[in-house]
């Protein structure tokens, strides 16, 4: 089991994925816009999502977290919600490598949320959490579609850098998107932070 420790930042709290997300899940998924962007082609059906969320933290090589808001009043999460979720995925202890990927709401993106919940997960990535050893993983990777400069943006100033290239991958309405591989490996993120 890999399920993931809390990770704190200052605007958002990071929880693993349980039963009880699978309303927001579904949400997310009506999305058209968000669909679009990660270029996710699989449909899913209610139960399948219900299903994923009450087991999911229990799957080996993988981490899945709720993105939630940090606020709290008398030491109490003002809300528990999930905003948005993040993945680090496809593990592989030999190389020490993994990807991650990430998903916010509509009402959530662009506000920030986003950027520290990676910035969170790759410290957890490679150097663990207080009091929780991380995976130690001396690289993380992603593909963002070309049609989203602004995640691509958001990557780059995180300190991923591009590898590559598959041209005309996904699928666009009627035209084609490439996917730009990108990795951030641990001493260049620790030389950024």
């Amino acid at each position: 089991m890999t399920r993931g420790p809390e990770l704190h930042g200052e605007m958002m709290r990071l929880r693993p994925i349980e039963a009880r997300d699978a309303d927001r899940l579904w949400e997310s998924l009506q999305d058209p816009e968000g669909i679009r962007l990660t270029g996710t082609t699989a449909t899913f059906t209610r139960a399948q999502i219900d299903e994923w969320t009450a087991t999911v933290g229990d799957r080996p090589g993988r981490y899945d977290w709720a993105v939630t808001p940090a606020a709290m009043r008398d030491g109490v999460p003002i809300s528990d919600d999930l905003i948005g979720e993040i993945v680090l995925n496809q593990i592989d202890e030999d190389a020490r490598s993994a990807n991650l990927r990430l998903q916010m709401l509509p009402d959530y993106r662009g506000r920030g949320y986003g950027r520290e919940a990676i910035l969170e997960v790759l410290r957890f990535a490679f150097d663990g959490a207080p009091g929780v050893p991380g995976p130690r993983l001396h690289r993380v990777s992603l593909d963002v579609l070309s049609i989203n400069p602004r995640a691509r943006a958001l990557y780059g100033s995180l300190g991923f850098r591009e590898e590559g290239r598959l041209r005309d991958v996904y699928r666009d309405g009627d035209g084609w998107a490439d996917a730009i591989v990108m990795s951030v490996l641990e001493d260049e993120f620790r030389a950024g932070v």
